[in-house]
Order: structure tokens, then C-alpha cells, then sequence
């Protein structure tokens, strides 16, 4: 016999590893075909359906105490690995039919319980040999015996058959068993030792000895299984029809028997009637009864209900004595907070507790419900009141006592930094009250807010008003004046030279002092007052963008902790109602605070204008630095101080742009305008206070000095026209020449610089005007050149060769002296001496760069004159 696919290892390892990942273990695997057919109407295999290679591995797996048993049907893939493609349940099995119509006997199907629909043709398993179908099916049957305790409906194949086969298969060696709990049994004996097989067998071993003597008393043999059935067919079916003849032979004692038990049965019927008419009287009885008890459950069951429920509801109504007498009369000390908060939290839960929908609405129109409201409304009201009047009177009594004690503020000598930290600790022994009254009575926060702003605005505005004073008084420094650029004022005076910067320090350090302070006091006053709005500078934030702030002195900083009071807070959104609300209490709680720091910018212009830059770039960094909306007023203080800063430093701009403008009231001027130096003095001044984002304030006074400076040099030199060039030349190179090392710093004054230079290149042009003729000679022909050949301008009017001649007699005869007696008006007329040198190169660059061209042109469109060359020009020049 050929070996069959269940011994095949391979095949075995390679169903293992399909289903590695499900961890069952494989009993069985064998290769069959499959094709479609019907119960009971299965067609001939190879013509309405093609069958199709599969392989069936039957496999265990161990849950606990059960054992739950499969059946696998693998496919292969295009790449000849198998792959699972359909699963069964053996647990569902409920059928098993051999196909009558296969005459080989090896296909049979498979009937599940559980498939969705039945009327689906169920699949046919064709094997190679009845060996293999045997196998499988003794495999399926044993598992289904042992493990699930049942054997499924076997048509078409005798079970005492395949018992035999199974026996004639097995070897005659020691059954392996093992507990059922850790698996089924592998059959018997393993697979690979075997070729058949069998867990236990269907007959049991005395059941097969008495088949073997029964079917010796038939002389037959074990193996003629078939003619020992149709032959005890024929004896049982003879059997029954000779008891039935039997039973017809003895008619009259049959008839004798049936009347004796119809008389037993009438009477029976007859005591059966009355009984059943006494049991239904004593039924009607009991359900009479039945149904008075159970009204009188009902109703004992809804009288302990409604008990139950009176009892809560009094209970709900009921006012405990000790949380009436905090709420009417209790003293509001620090020792007795915990029981006012107490009846606090009592009186809100009763509240609510009174309020759809936490009150059924049955209850809502009961008399003694509207009257125990009534009652706590009149306890909210007194409690409020009381409370109200208590804090608005601590309000003012703390600030009153800190304000009678002069060790708080700024002495003569002694800068005092505010320390509002006991203030806050006991203010905030009375926020949960706080909270509380918001929740019992909104509207009363409106006064208790104003009290609060009121009470301690008094005390800021003297801390401000003392420190600032105090501040003014222990800086020194020496009042410059504020005349940088009066023509009066000599030229090489040293103006400005002391050191002030100790009044920009003290205008610092007043900002890092109250800045901080006034952002804290803002927070603090937001959280206490319980105002909706998230948290006026994050966690790890700074409060004026400066970290030194609060390490100067850490514990003078008091963390607020005003977040811990209610943990719903941080639940609380943007509330724009509440936002304009709080800003409005900041402006009660802080104005007024904003003159004490105007006084000490007024203070600080007045020794040193230039200071507004500093202290502009200082303020600016404040300003980045508060980013919290509810800080709103500290944000608009910021502003104000900028815009008074920006104010004052344009008040000191306008003053010496008329200082620039009195130079032109003067009598004639010659030489570099006094204006001209100063200003390269006080730019660089400006330039070493320059702080932060100070550097557009800067730059704006630079464009209005420079503007003034050149406009108002243009006025004097337009005075006297014969000087108007040398005037404009010696001032623009003196202010290209006081400037270059600013302009190569910043960008402003380099666009002045080069404003200046072309205004001095204009100059140059204009002071060299007597060889004009000759130079506009030559821009008549450079126009001409764009429109017409350059062979044709000779013939042009007034561009002839006889003109050029004319032009090249007036302009160049006794070319020497006219060079010559420039140089002279030049030297006469110029007051800087230092200048001349330089000036008298560039109008001698100027004129050869203009006569170059000049000879180029004359080259190319007159080649027959000739002209005096550029060479001997520049050799004339040279040697003057």
C-alpha cells in the first residue's frame, strides 16, 4: 500500500507553520480534493464542478479544563506556501455522509450546525484510497467522542465496519495515553509510528466478544459483517409479525380486559370531576386571598417608601442649629472661619438643593418646601449683608494700620521696597468666603471690589509718592544745559560733558520696584475678588520680561497660590464681560499711581534731555514683557509713560531745531556754521544712550535735526549768492568729515552722509561754472548723438567747426590764468584751511573728468581741429 499524506512529516511541518500564530497543536494532516455537491443529490466528481487540491489538518488546543478541537482547511498559494482558507468548529460537526454515487467509496461531506445558510451546496472531500478516508474520519470521530462527549451522524458507512478496519490497521503494540486535560490523545500512538490512527475504539472489548459468539452460532466469520446484517433483519422483521399474530389470536380476553379498565376509567372520571370542582372553589379561595395580601404588601411596600422619602425631604428642610447661629450672628475672627465656611457650603448645598433639577418637581409647590426657601433666602441675605459690612470695614482698618506705620514707606535716606506680603496672608484667610458670597449673591462682590480698590489705591499712592520722592532726593547728579546747537555758544565750548547716568537708573530702578509690584497686586486682586478670567502671568513667566526682578530680594515675593482656592478655576475661559469689569476695578484699584512716575520723567528731562532715550528704551522693555490682558491698566501706565517719554525727548528736538534756525537770523556768516560740530557731538551722545527698541526714536530726531541743519544752511547761503557755492562746500564737507565714523555705524545718518556728498558734488560742479560754455558745447552734442549720425552734426546750427573754434578760443585762451584765478577766489574765500587742499583736488578732478570727454568727442566728430589735449591739461593743473 502507498504511503499515505498523513505520515508525510513535511506536509505536517508545513500546516504547523501556517497556523504557528492560532498555537494548537496539528493531530492530523492529509491532502484531498474538493468539489461542490448537495445531501443526497451529489453529482458525478470532474463534471459540474472541477475539484480543487486542499489540505485538512485537524488540530486541538487546551483551555484551562476543556479542550477545543478544529478542523483546518489550507490552500495553497501561487507561491506553493500554505495559507489557511476556511475553519471549522468539530464542535458543530452534526453530520457525516459517505457519497453513495462515488463508486470508489473516498468522498464524503462534512454537515456543520452553525454554517449561515444550509442551501448552500456543502463541500465534497475526495481522498486518494478508502485507507485515507477511513483515517480521517476514525480521527474526527474519536476526537468528537473524546473530547466533546458525542459522535455526530454517520450515514452511509457502517461505524462497526470502520471499527473493524480500524482494529485490522492497528499494531500490536502499548496504547500511549495521556490526560485528557493537557489535549486529546494523539490518537492512539503517534503518527509517524503508525499508519491507521485510533484513540479508542467504537466497540468496547466485551461488546466485540459477543459479537464474535453471536456470529458463531451463525458459522460465520468476523469479516462477513454484511450477511450477518440482512440476516438479523429478516429474523427481527420475522419476530414482529409473529407477535402481532399472537396478539390477534387472543381477542376475548382482550375484550374481557378493555371493558374491566373502562369501568375503572368512568369511575375515575367521575372522582376526578369532584375534585377538580372542590379544587377550583379552594383556588378561588386562595385567590381572594392571594390578592388582599398582596394590596396589603403593596401598600405596607408604599408606606415605607413614602416614610423613606418624607424623611429625606425633612431631613433636606431641616436647618442645623450651629450653621443658623454662624449665619445670623457668628463672629467672622480667623478662628471661627472654618465654621462660617462650613455654614457656607450648608446654606449653597440647601440652596441647590431646593432647585430643578435636583428637587422633584412634585415637591416644588408644597407649602412647607416654599416656606423652608423663604427661610434660606432670608438666611443668604443676612449673611450676606453681615459679611459684606465685615470685610469692607477689615479692608480699610489693614490699610489704615499699615499707613499710620511710617516703617512701611521710604524714609529720609532710606529706599523701603514695598512688602505687601502680610497684607495678602491675611487678605486671604477671608477668599473661600469670598467665593462663597459670589455663588449666594453675585451682586454684592460690586461693593466689596470698590472698598478694596478704594482702601488700597491710598496706600499704593503714598508707597509710589514717598519712594519716588526719596529716589529724586539720594540721586545725584549735575543739571546739564539744554543748549547743544544756539549759534550764540562758541563753536569748540564742551557742552553736556557730566555723567547722568544715575538718572536713568533711578527711573529703572522705579520701574523694577513697582512694575512687578503693580502685575502681583493686579493678580492677586483677580483671583481674590474671584473675576472669571485665566491666570495673569503663567507658571515659570516673568512679569516684566526681567528675571532680576524678583531675585533681588526672593522673599519679599510672594507667590499668590490664589489658583488653589477653588479647583474649578482653571475651567473658567476668556470672559470679555468679566475682562472689562476687572480692568475697570484695576483702574480704581491703581490710578492716580501714574503722577509719581511722570514726576520722576519730568525729573529726569530736566537734568538731561538725552536721558529719554534711555529710559525710552528701558520702558519699551517693559512693555514687551507684559503680555497677560487682564494686567491691562499696568500695560496702559507702560504706554503712557512711552508716550510722555517720546513727549518730552520731541519737546528737547523742536527746542534745538530752533536753536539751528537762529543761526540764519545772525549777521553774515561765513566759514563752517557753529551747528555743523555740535551736532556730531550730540549724535554721538545719543548714540551711547541708546537702549533696546529705542533706535526708531533716535533715528526720527536724526532725519528732523539733519533736515533743519541742511535747509537752514541753505537759507544763509542763498544770503549772499557770490559766496553761495564755497558756503555750501566747506559746510558739507565739514558735516561729511564730523560724521564719517557714525555713518559707518548707523544706517540713518549714512543716508545723510551721502545726501551730503551729492549736495557737495553740486557744489564742486557749480564753483568751476566759468568753463560753462564749453561744457554745455559738449551736452549739445551728447543729445544730438541719440537722434542723428555723429558724421552729420559738423552741419547742425551752432555746432559747426567754426563754432567749435569760437568755443575753444573764448573758453581756453589764457586757460592758466583762469585756473589760476580760481584757485586764488577759492583760497581767499575759505575759512577752514584744513579744507582747501582737499577741495581744490576735486575741482580739478571735476574739470579734467568733464574736458576728457570733452576731447573724445571733439576727436570722433571734429578729427580735423585740434584742441589743446587732456595730457597737457593735466600737466598745466600739476604744475599750479
Amino acid at each position: 500500500m502507498a504511503k499515505s499524506s498523513a505520515d508525510d512529516e513535511e506536509l505536517r511541518r508545513a500546516c504547523e507553520a501556517a497556523l504557528e500564530s492560532t498555537k494548537q497543536k496539528i493531530v492530523m494532516s492529509i491532502r484531498v480534493a474538493k468539489s461542490r455537491g448537495i445531501w443526497g443529490k451529489t453529482g458525478k466528481l470532474g463534471r459540474s464542478h472541477t475539484a480543487k487540491p486542499r489540505v485538512i489538518a485537524i488540530s486541538t488546543k487546551a483551555k484551562g479544563q476543556r479542550t477545543k478541537a478544529f478542523l483546518h482547511v489550507l490552500k495553497y498559494s501561487t507561491g506553493g506556501v500554505l495559507e489557511p482558507a476556511k475553519l471549522y468548529k468539530l464542535k458543530h460537526l452534526s453530520k457525516v455522509e459517505v457519497v453513495t454515487n462515488d463508486p470508489s467509496g473516498c468522498t464524503f461531506m462534512l454537515g456543520f450546525d452553525n454554517l449561515r445558510s444550509q442551501s448552500v451546496a456543502p463541500p465534497q472531500w475526495t481522498m486518494r484510497n478508502v485507507d485515507d478516508r477511513n483515517r480521517v474520519l476514525l480521527c474526527i470521530l474519536n476526537i468528537c467522542k473524546d473530547v466533546l462527549g458525542r459522535l455526530p451522524k454517520v450515514v452511509g458507512i457502517d461505524v462497526v465496519e470502520m471499527a473493524l478496519w480500524a482494529k485490522e490497521n492497528t499494531p500490536t503494540f502499548t496504547k500511549q495515553h495521556t490526560n485528557l486535560q493537557d489535549g486529546p490523545v494523539s490518537a492512539a500512538v503517534e503518527e509517524r509510528e503508525m499508519k491507521v490512527t485510533v484513540e479508542r475504539e467504537l466497540v468496547s472489548q466485551a461488546e466485540e466478544e459477543d459479537m464474535e459468539a453471536l456470529l458463531g452460532t451463525y458459522v460465520m466469520g468476523i469479516g462477513e459483517a454484511e450477511a450477518f446484517s440482512e440476516r438479523l433483519k429478516r429474523e427481527v422483521q420475522a419476530l414482529e409479525a409473529a407477535n402481532v399474530h399472537a396478539i390477534l389470536e387472543n381477542e376475548p380476553l382482550i375484550d374481557e380486559g378493555l371493558e374491566a379498565a373502562t369501568s375503572c376509567v368512568e369511575d375515575m372520571d367521575e372522582w376526578l370531576g369532584i375534585f377538580n370542582l372542590k379544587l377550583r372553589h379552594m383556588r378561588e379561595d386562595i385567590e381572594s386571598i392571594e390578592s388582599r395580601n398582596n394590596k396589603l404588601e403593596m401598600q405596607s411596600v408604599n408606606n415605607k417608601a413614602l416614610i423613606e422619602e418624607l424623611d429625606k425631604l425633612l431631613e433636606r428642610l431641616r436647618i442645623p442649629s450651629e450653621y443658623a447661629a454662624s449665619l445670623t450672628g457668628g463672629s467672622f475672627d480667623e478662628a471661627r472661619m472654618l465654621q462660617n465656611i462650613e455654614a457656607c457650603e450648608w446654606l449653597t448645598n440647601a440652596l441647590h438643593g431646593l432647585e430643578a433639577p435636583n428637587l422633584d418637581p412634585s415637591y416644588a409647590n408644597m407649602r412647607a418646601v416654599k416656606e423652608k426657601r423663604a427661610e434660606l433666602d432670608k438666611l443668604k441675605t443676612t449673611f450676606v449683608r453681615r459679611a459684606s459690612e465685615f470685610l469692607r470695614n477689615y479692608f480699610t482698618s489693614l490699610v489704615d494700620f499699615m499707613i499710620s506705620d511710617k516703617s512701611y514707606f521710604s524714609q529720609r535716606g532710606q529706599l523701603k521696597r514695598p512688602d505687601h506680603a502680610d497684607l495678602r496672608y491675611k487678605c486671604r484667610t477671608y477668599a473661600r468666603l469670598l467665593q462663597h458670597l459670589k455663588s449666594l449673591d453675585k451682586n454684592c462682590l460690586g461693593s466689596l471690589r470698590k472698598a478694596y480698590c478704594t482702601s488700597l489705591n491710598l496706600l499704593l499712592r503714598r508707597e509710589a509718592r514717598e519712594f519716588a520722592n526719596e529716589l529724586r532726593a539720594s540721586t545725584k547728579a549735575s543739571r546739564n544745559p539744554t543748549v547743544w546747537l544756539e549759534g550764540s555758544v562758541g563753536s569748540n565750548q564742551n557742552v553736556n560733558s557730566a555723567d547722568t547716568s544715575t538718572v536713568s537708573d533711578a527711573y529703572a530702578k522705579m520701574l523694577t520696584i513697582f512694575i512687578p509690584l503693580l502685575v502681583d497686586e493686579s493678580s492677586f486682586f483677580a483671583h481674590f475678588m474671584c473675576f472669571e478670567v485665566p491666570a495673569l502671568v503663567p507658571p515659570g513667566g516673568l512679569a516684566n520680561g526681567n528675571k532680576s526682578a524678583h531675585d533681588e530680594d526672593d522673599a519679599n515675593y510672594d507667590d499668590l497660590g490664589i489658583m488653589d482656592i477653588d479647583e474649578n478655576d482653571n475651567k473658567a475661559g476668556k470672559n470679555t464681560g468679566e475682562l472689562e469689569a476687572l480692568n475697570e476695578s484695576l483702574h480704581d484699584l491703581l490710578d492716580g499711581i501714574q503722577e509719581d512716575f511722570y514726576a520722576v520723567v519730568d525729573w529726569a528731562y530736566k537734568i538731561d534731555p538725552l536721558r529719554c532715550i534711555s529710559m525710552h528704551g528701558i520702558t519699551e522693555r517693559y512693555i514687551s514683557g507684559q503680555k497677560a490682558d487682564a494686567a491691562g491698566f499696568v500695560r496702559i501706565l507702560l504706554d503712557d509713560l512711552e508716550s510722555r517719554i517720546s513727549t518730552q525727548f520731541s519737546r528737547f528736538v523742536d527746542e534745538a531745531c530752533h536753536q539751528i534756525e537762529r543761526n540764519e537770523r545772525n549777521v553774515r556768516q561765513l566759514g563752517v556754521l557753529s551747528y555743523i560740530p555740535r551736532f556730531a557731538t550730540l549724535a554721538t551722545r545719543m548714540e551711547q544712550y541708546i537702549q533696546g527698541q529705542s533706535r526708531d526714536l533716535v533715528d526720527q530726531a536724526y532725519a528732523k535735526f539733519v533736515t533743519t541743519m541742511f535747509l537752514t544752511l541753505d537759507k544763509i547761503a542763498k544770503a549772499d549768492l557770490k559766496y553761495e557755492d564755497i558756503m555750501l562746500l566747506e559746510n558739507y564737507a565739514a558735516f561729511q568729515n564730523s560724521l564719517y565714523d557714525l555713518a559707518n555705524m548707523v544706517p540713518t545718518l549714512a543716508k545723510f552722509y551721502h545726501e551730503a556728498s551729492e549736495s557737495y558734488e553740486q557744489a564742486c560742479t557749480r564753483h568751476i561754472n566759468q568753463f560753462e560754455r564749453l561744457f554745455q558745447f559738449v551736452r549739445r552734442i551728447e543729445d544730438l548723438m541719440y537722434t542723428i549720425p555723429p558724421e552729420e552734426i559738423p552741419f547742425q546750427l551752432g555746432l559747426s567747426k567754426m563754432d567749435l573754434r569760437k568755443v575753444v578760443k573764448s573758453s581756453l585762451s589764457g586757460v592758466d590764468k583762469s585756473i589760476s584765478a580760481m584757485y586764488k577766489r577759492l583760497q581767499k574765500n575759505l575759512t577752514s584751511e584744513e579744507l582747501l587742499p582737499s577741495l581744490w583736488d576735486k575741482c580739478k578732478k571735476e574739470f579734467l573728468d568733464k574736458y576728457e570727454s570733452f576731447a573724445q568727442l571733439v576727436a570722433k566728430i571734429y578729427p580735423s581741429e585740434n584742441v589743446p589735449s587732456v595730457s597737457e591739461m593735466r600737466d598745466l593743473l600739476a604744475s599750479m
